[in-house]
């Protein structure tokens, strides 16, 4: 017997829209029962950083409260681009997450033809970390405090060498800010990370490095440099005696490298909204905490909206640096 057009074409949207009211409950359960499997999370950085540290110290945690494990996927290279393009382009399931660091909301003004976007391409879990930066000088200039290394750079030009780790890195953003703010007249020095530019801090071939407090925190301990001031707007758990630059008078100075853990764009809110409570969760642990501060990293959390706001506030910022640096992008 043949059926009537109308009635098998009324018979077929029934049956879709069967489906769909079997499909709709099942993914909301999977998103309910989140995770069901082990999930990855991509660090666009080598092994040993700071955000590299962080992601195991979280997944640890992760694998035991959520019963799946949460695998650290180290995937360097182009600036942390490459790593990142790779988390964007992953299945916004929720299996494939990552965390990025300081050079996520500056690489947009350094790289014409980036494959992501630091806002579009992504959903924010959660702001992880805030890794202040520090005034290191050589022990033997003829200064103590800010407005004194201004002075002397003034007065010495030729010899205000300051080293960074390279094209784009938080040191040299750093750098450029305290020439904006100072008007001191700073000579760029780049080295291929912390560990090439320390040799030469110390022995007066540069005479500042703003580092990361994490990397330069054992050379200030031991004397080889001396820290004039910690680059954030409050003081840092590590070095709480040194006092910032804003406090001697660098108005509006505030740098640092931070981040957080973020999802390719379209992930499900249910998943976000859970990783984000989960996430928080490990990061007030004390033990958590702890090892995090005695590395340097100031241990932060929130809203996925707050981390939104804050990546927003930092694109303006550095923007602002890399135009009024006139630093071209590759």
């Amino acid at each position: 017997m043949q059926i009537p057009s109308r009635t098998l074409t009324t018979l077929i949207g029934a049956m879709t829209a069967c489906a769909a009211m079997m499909v709709v409950p099942a993914m909301a359960s999977a998103q309910g029962n989140y995770p069901t499997r082990p999930v990855t999370i991509i660090v666009p950085a080598p092994a040993g950083g700071g955000i590299d540290l962080i992601a195991r110290v979280v997944a640890e945690k992760l694998s035991v409260k959520l019963g799946q494990p949460f695998i650290v996927e180290n995937r360097p290279g182009a600036s942390n681009n490459l790593g990142t393009a790779v988390l964007a382009n992953a299945r916004p399931d929720g299996y494939t997450i990552g965390i990025v660091g300081g050079s996520h909301n500056i690489n947009k003004f350094l790289f014409k033809n980036l494959s992501w976007d630091p806002e579009k391409s992504f959903e924010p879990i959660v702001y992880t970390h805030e890794i202040p930066l520090v005034f290191a000088a050589y022990p033997k200039l003829p200064v103590k405090t800010v407005p004194e290394l201004v002075t002397w750079m003034k007065a010495n030009p030729a010899e205000a060498k300051v080293a960074t780790s390279g094209r784009g890195s938080a040191q040299e953003m750093a750098a450029e800010m305290f020439r904006m703010v100072s008007g001191a007249p700073v000579l760029l020095v780049p080295y291929k990370g912390s560990s090439a530019a320390h040799p030469d801090l110390i022995a007066g071939r540069t005479v500042l490095y703003i580092d990361t407090i994490s990397a330069i925190q054992e050379q200030v301990k031991s004397g080889n440099v001396r820290a004039l001031a910690v680059s954030t707007r409050k003081r840092s758990k590590t070095l709480p005696n040194a006092p910032t630059a804003e406090e001697q008078g660098l108005k509006g100075y505030d740098a640092n490298t931070n981040g957080g853990f973020l999802a390719p764009a379209n992930t499900p809110k249910e998943v976000v909204a859970k990783l984000n409570t989960e996430i928080n969760a490990v990061l007030k642990l004390p033990e958590v905490r702890a090892k995090l501060e005695t590395a340097g990293i100031d241990v932060q959390g929130g809203t996925p909206q707050e981390y939104a706001a804050l990546i927003k506030s930092d694109l303006a910022k550095w923007g602002k640096v890399v135009k009024e640096a006139a630093i071209q992008p590759e």
